[in-house]
């Protein structure tokens, strides 16, 4: 099997998927990590440019899953993978406290935006993001959600929160994906919508665009607009069979020197995708 499964929601195949895999990895001669993660380090590249530096530091095998934050947070409550490296820090702390996860580590960052057609019918450019979304709201313009109970989703729903009282849910211009990111950016080309992404996918969309993309970066900044992403081991205590050491040992490398200028120097189009913050221990 690839080291990179294909993204789908949590169902019986996903299990048994990673059933497989955890299988296949006990069996091998080589330990193997299996971790959940959201679409967006899969989506630039991020993990594709790490395993093999990973590998050759430590020895193991890095196979991952790339879904929703949410998704990813249910596949190591149900003891399906060893680590968890996500971006919603509510939820993470939840999942800590109630057990099922330990040693939370701040990795890396980058930012949200809001993105939308160069015309901007709904006026938001340079606004806050809670301005921009009440703007939104308020012109009835079309915006495109993942809708997938994913980080960026939930950072959404935390964002219109703070925007109107009354948030959008069935409203014929609020249309929810159920998808990625890169596909919900694409959707939203498709209909000359708005959207809210992460920075880092918005580089890749971009430069899969040629560096002209037809949706434009127009709210940033914000400090709501943080998107923080955390590595989580999954508990020895409540899921037996977890692979601890190699957990602590991804999550250490994330941490040191080498990983920390490998995430610096990754780039498109000269741009940053991710910054690194973890504390070296």
């Amino acid at each position: 099997m690839k080291k990179k499964q294909n993204r789908v929601a949590v169902s019986v195949f996903m299990i048994i998927g990673l059933v497989l895999l955890r299988g296949s990895a006990s069996a091998g001669d080589q330990p193997v990590l299996m971790m959940a993660t959201t679409t967006s380090t899969d989506d630039t590249g991020l993990l594709d440019y790490l395993e093999p530096h990973f590998k050759k530091a430590t020895g193991i095998e890095l196979r991952w899953t790339a879904t929703g934050t949410g998704k990813a947070l249910a596949l190591g409550r149900n003891c399906d993978v060893d680590l968890l490296l996500v971006h919603d820090p509510e939820a993470e702390i939840q999942f800590v406290q109630a057990g099922h996860g330990v040693n939370r580590h701040p990795i890396m960052y980058n930012d949200f935006i809001l993105i939308g057609p160069p015309a901007d019918p709904a006026g938001i450019k340079g606004q806050s993001a809670a301005g921009g979304l009440a703007a939104i709201a308020g012109r009835r313009a079309l915006f495109v959600s993942r809708g997938d109970q994913s980080g960026t989703h939930l950072k959404e729903l935390q964002l219109w929160r703070a925007a109107t009282p009354n948030q959008p849910e069935k409203e014929a211009w609020y249309v929810q994906t159920g998808q990625g990111m890169l596909s919900t950016i694409h959707v939203a080309a498709e209909r000359s919508g708005y959207t809210l992404t992460d920075r880092g996918t918005y580089i890749k969309y971009e430069n899969t665009q040629g560096g002209k993309p037809p949706l434009v970066v127009l709210v940033e900044g914000d400090e709501r607009l943080r998107n923080q992403y955390s590595t989580i081991e999954v508990s020895t205590t409540r899921c037996k069979k977890v692979n601890a050491d190699a957990a602590r040992k991804f999550s250490a490398w994330m941490a040191g020197p080498q990983a920390r200028k490998l995430i610096g120097d990754f780039k498109l189009l000269g741009k940053q995708l991710f910054i690194p913050n973890a504390e070296v221990r």
